[in-house]
């Protein structure tokens, strides 16, 4: 598996309902969950102040980040994404990735 930074923003379109909104977050709370337990989120943190998140998520390859990690959020449709692979650095002092 490897590292991805994910930096999400998440648009609302103009003229999506309430409901809408709601069916989706709440659907959004549990698909994380999954994610979580599969080991495919690992953390997830929101900048103070600010309506993004910044995630760190494992996967393959970026292929399969986008399409079968990522792209069954339910958000998916409204957000966009930058994406960073990373890979470890000799000084990092946590533990080591094999």
């Amino acid at each position: 598996m490897r590292d991805f930074l994910v930096e999400i923003t998440t648009t609302v379109p103009e003229g999506t309902s309430q409901d809408e909104v709601d069916r989706r977050r709440a659907a959004e709370a549990v698909r994380a969950k999954e994610l979580a337990a599969s080991g495919n989120l690992a953390r997830l943190w929101r900048p103070i102040g600010e309506l993004r998140s910044i995630g760190l998520w494992r996967a393959a390859d970026e292929t399969e980040l986008l399409e079968k990690v990522l792209g069954t959020l339910p958000l998916r449709p409204w957000m966009t994404l930058v994406v960073t692979a990373l890979e470890p650095h000799p000084n990092d002092p946590g533990p080591s990735h094999s």
